[in-house]
Parts: structure tokens; sequence; C-alpha cells
């Protein structure tokens, strides 16, 4: 598989106004033609990041019994330690496929009063501090990743400032283990899907067996790793609100090659965002003209997103 790069956009010049149109100009083109970019120069210090990857990493050590204390009881497990065999995300395209060779730590709407409801381990210690700090970040990043977005899409600034003051959050902390019995056939250490909601943000290091993308091609490309960088890219909520001007683009996490040597883990930091979950999405008036009405009817945020939450599971809507 050969190293594809995904567009690279600095996106400094935006956050310190020094050339806001340019950068929306070229963070347009990357979410029209691939639906991923890599962002640098987003302000999000490497030392938390760091420090919050050693310590998920510390978390995952732990034994099963301990990280199942932390399984919340509800079958859409969209909070708390997902053990390996609970999700198999290819499952929202419709067809049937292994579970996903992958387990979880998640954290709902941590930014919110209620982030409470949250469960939050113990150990290590530093925890809950660091992502709560990474929280914070992600938020402020949110925002800036919101404006921006708005002026790509040929919109005042400010446009979505209100669907998006108190955003949907979703943090996904991703850990893929050493395989080390080889996976069913099928199997991924996770599925081929699109994101389910509106700007996907990901942290993700170079260990063997990462991030594919789908090219226009119709063949799969690796996703090449640069330093310091966030990986952005369109859920299907994003690119519906936009009249599928902008992509969510079919990718997955391919299995690490069964001839290396060595650990192939790896750990991922994601940040699910959107709109508010009340918000309304109908197609923006920038997307759609009399040559090109709008493709889909309104929907709420939230009913969205759950209904794909809910498919990854194998779930009914009253599950």
């Amino acid at each position: 598989m050969v190293q594809n790069p995904l567009p690279l956009v600095d996106i400094t010049a935006f956050l310190d106004g020094s050339d806001k149109p340019g950068v929306a100009k070229a963070f347009a083109a990357a979410m029209e033609g691939t639906g991923f970019a890599v962002i640098t120069g987003h302000g999000v210090p490497k030392g938390l990041a760091d420090a919050l990857y050693a310590t998920m990493t510390a978390y995952f050590d732990h034994d099963l019994d301990v990280k199942s204390s932390h399984t919340p009881p509800e079958k859409a497990k969209a909070r708390g330690y997902l053990p390996m065999g609970v999700e198999s995300v290819g499952k929202t395209l419709g067809g049937e496929t292994p579970h996903d060779l992958c387990e979880a730590l998640v954290f709902a709407a941590p930014h919110r009063p209620e982030k409470d409801r949250n469960i939050w381990p113990e150990t290590p210690a530093e925890l809950s501090g660091l992502v709560q700090d990474w929280t914070r970040e992600i938020v402020r990043l949110t925002h800036d990743l919101t404006r921006l977005k708005s002026l790509a899409l040929d919109l005042p600034e400010t446009y979505f400032d209100s669907a998006h003051a108190d955003p949907a959050l979703t943090l996904r902390f991703v850990n893929y283990p050493d395989q080390e019995t080889p996976p069913a056939p099928g199997q991924l250490r996770y599925g081929e899907h699109h994101d389910y909601g509106g700007l996907t943000i990901l942290r993700q290091d170079g260990a063997p067996g990462g991030l594919e993308v789908m090219g226009k091609d119709g063949a799969w490309h690796e996703a090449e790793v640069v330093p310091d960088s966030f990986v952005i890219n369109v859920g299907d909520l994003l690119a519906r609100w936009t009249n599928d001007r902008w992509k969510s683009t079919l990718h997955r996490v391919t299995n690490p090659p069964r001839d290396l040597t060595g650990s192939t883990r790896r750990l991922s930091m994601v940040a699910f965002t959107g709109p508010r979950e009340d918000v309304e999405v109908a197609c923006l008036p920038s997307c759609q003209s009399a040559d090109s009405p709008a493709k889909y009817e309104p929907v709420q945020a939230g009913d969205y997103i759950m209904s794909k939450i809910r498919a990854s599971h194998d779930l009914t809507p009253t599950d």
C-alpha cells in the first residue's frame, strides 16, 4: 500500500487573522475534494497531547476486569469502556461484518456541566485532569474550525455560531492491540465506514496498520502521518448539510502486516464534533440553487447520530 498524502492545510493564518480567505479556500478545496485534510498550526499544545497519549496507553494496559468495571449498562455504549467484540462499525453500511479489533474509552459531552454522567477511571490518577484539559483545547479548536467552515462554505464567519455554541462532542480514545492471532476473514481494526456527524478531529500515531482512505480511483490509500497534526474529515451529517458539496469519504483502519516484528499496537485520540443535538440540519443556502436543489429532508442532529450508533451496535431503536 503506497502512502497518499492528504491535503495539508496550515491554519495559522486563519487563527491570527492574517489570511482568513486564503486558509478558507484551501480548506474548502480539501473538503470538496477528498473530504479529508491534515491541519497544522492549530495551537493545541504538543506536551498535552503527548501526556494524554502516554496516560491512555497506561490505562489500556490494565487487566480486562479493571477496564470492564468502567463499561456502562446501556446497550448503545456511547460512554465508558468499550471492550473488543461489542462494535462493528461496518454494519452502518448495511452489511454483516466481524467485530472491530479495538477497544475504546469514550467520554460523552465532557465539556458540559453534566459531564459527571461519564465514567471516570480512578487510575492512572492523572487521566481525569488530562482529559478535561484536552476537552478545553478540543472545544476551542472546534470553535475555530466552525468559523473556518463557515467561510469555506461561502457563508458569514459567524453563521454556525448559534448551532455550535454548545456543540455535540464525543471524545474517543481507541486502542488497537497487537494482533497475536490472525484476524478472521474480512475483520479489520476498524471496519469500512463513514463518520456520522460534523467534523471529526483525529490525532493518530505512526504505528503500522493505520488509517486508509478510499480514493476517487476506487482504491485504498494509506494516510501519511504528519507529526503534531490533526486529521480532519467530514461526517455524513455535515455532508447532508452541504448537499454533498463536502464529501463524507469511506475510510477504515487496516490490520498491520503479519510478518512485522515488534509491537504494532496503535492508539488514536478522536473527537467527534457537530452541532447541538436539537439543531435542525437542512440544506445550507450556499449549497443549493435552481440547478442543484436540496437532496435531503431536514433531520434533527441528535436523532440522526443515534440512529448510526444503534446500527453499529446492531440494536433496534427501542433497545
